[in-house]
């Protein structure tokens, strides 16, 4: 993929007069919009007609040992003695009750842990957790990629060789700054030390591939903090990275520290957006090869087959009180929220919960908002929208059924080319991903989650 090195014109006169960071899209629609399922569908009813010949597991671990500035996840710090096992308790019964309702000829073909921090939990805690996904779903996990979560200060020996015994593949390690003054400032307390220290163990256990997260907008932060830090990812050659921008989310940490930040802040706005543009040309001069605004690969990286950013297949299912599980018609998890009073109960609940085959909350995804969803999530990676394969799935042109929003895309010059067989974002458009896709919502959807009462 061909990627101009130029920098988007963030105060440029084409430029869009709305913030470049709306709303990170990593899912559609959002939790925000999901509500309760008042008829409360049988599982074996709701993936009764559904392809499951290969499917994605999620399994979500709700804890961790600190809960940075910027987090607005569903994760609680800490766990009182018992907590974690009551919790693996449920998982297990809720795999029982979602296998069953599955029924014959299912197969795995992706596997995740996230959170949270899956590696909060111990080392024996993790095989049990492996064992829930390969004996309670019959998920193969040493013949699919396989991908964990883990934070510096829990990517321990002994827990990473449990995982990579187990066949995992991808180790993500959530770092945001080498820079220490600039993960106080994120409120990730961690010495840089202490991170190198654990990119060494995780390099030791050869997992074939490691990501490293970073985070770019954070107070104090220059251009030159900004390379420094991925330079010291470099140093460990990660085969992929992922550059976030810092968003500060009401019920956050941050949020309370700068109560004001949600409103418009263009010279934040300009830094983020300068800053993302110096991550992306350095990445690409090193070799690496831009998946998404957010993701970069290292150009000989070994493949991972269909992992977590091929997002077009319906088919997850989702364990555990923050997962979300799609079928082609509707999305479901358990409640969501912020607060940590709030994910406590929800934790609780989870924990007691004995009925795991009627879905609770959730959002169902009709004609319409199917083919919204496939534009969206196709437009925001980096090889864009095959209009053939929209044809074969939908029986239309994107035009056809969105030729206003792509007008418009096409109009900020956020959109290569209307008329090809592939629609890409340009990359000033790739740079705004994160307006590009909060354009692109229903009108139901934005509705609702205007409606959310945040909690």
């Amino acid at each position: 993929m061909s990627t101009s090195l130029t920098t988007p014109a963030a105060t440029s006169s084409a430029a869009p007069s709305t913030s470049p960071y709306q709303h990170y899209v990593y899912a559609y629609p959002h939790k925000t919009a999901y509500r309760p399922l008042d008829d409360r569908p049988a599982l074996s009813d709701v993936w009764a007609t559904e392809d499951k010949s290969a499917l994605s597991l999620y399994l979500h671990i709700p804890f961790c040992e600190v809960r940075c500035g910027f987090c607005n996840l569903f994760t609680r710090i800490g766990a009182p003695d018992g907590l974690t096992g009551a919790y693996l308790d449920a998982l297990e019964r809720q795999a029982g009750a979602v296998r069953e309702a599955l029924g014959d000829g299912i197969r795995f073909a992706t596997a995740a842990f996230g959170g949270g921090t899956p590696t909060f939990l111990t080392a024996r805690e993790l095989e049990r957790l492996c064992d829930i996904a390969e004996h309670g779903m019959a998920a193969d996990l040493r013949a699919v990629p396989l991908s964990v979560e883990a934070s510096p200060a829990t990517a321990t020996a002994d827990r990473l060789a449990v995982l990579a015994e187990r066949g995992t593949t991808r180790l993500s390690l959530g770092v945001q700054s080498f820079v220490d003054s600039e993960a106080r400032a994120a409120v990730r307390p961690q010495r840089r030390a202490d991170v190198e220290a654990a990119l060494g163990r995780i390099r030791d256990t050869a997992v074939p591939v490691l990501n490293i997260d970073l985070i770019y907008g954070i107070d104090g932060q220059t251009e030159r903090t900004w390379l420094r830090s991925l330079d010291a990812a470099l140093a460990w050659r990660p085969e992929e990275l992922y550059l976030y921008p810092l968003y500060i989310r009401p019920l956050t940490g941050l949020n309370r520290h700068r109560p004001d930040a949600g409103g418009p802040d263009l010279a934040w706005d300009e830094q983020r957006l300068r800053l993302y543009c110096a991550g992306r040309d350095h990445l690409l001069a090193q070799g690496y090869v831009q998946q998404s605004m957010r993701m970069f690969r290292r150009a000989d990286a070994p493949p991972q087959g269909a992992d977590d950013y091929a997002c077009q297949t319906d088919g997850m299912i989702g364990l555990g009180c923050g997962a979300r599980s799609y079928t082609s018609a509707l999305h479901y998890s358990f409640d969501y929220a912020v607060g940590m009073h709030e994910i406590r109960g929800i934790i609780d609940d989870y924990v007691a919960t004995t009925d795991f085959g009627h879905p609770a909350v959730g959002y169902r995804v009709d004609g319409p908002e199917a083919r919204r969803r496939h534009l969206l999530q196709s437009l925001l990676q980096a090889d864009g929208l095959d209009t053939g394969d929209y044809r074969a799935r939908f029986g239309a042109e994107p035009g056809d059924d969105f030729g206003a929003e792509l007008d418009g895309l096409a109009a900020q010059g956020w959109l290569a080319d209307l008329t090809a067989t592939r629609l890409r974002l340009t990359p000033e458009g790739l740079a705004h991903s994160d307006a590009v896709g909060p354009l692109l919502f229903s009108p139901a959807v934005r509705a609702a989650m205007a409606a959310y009462e945040r909690k």
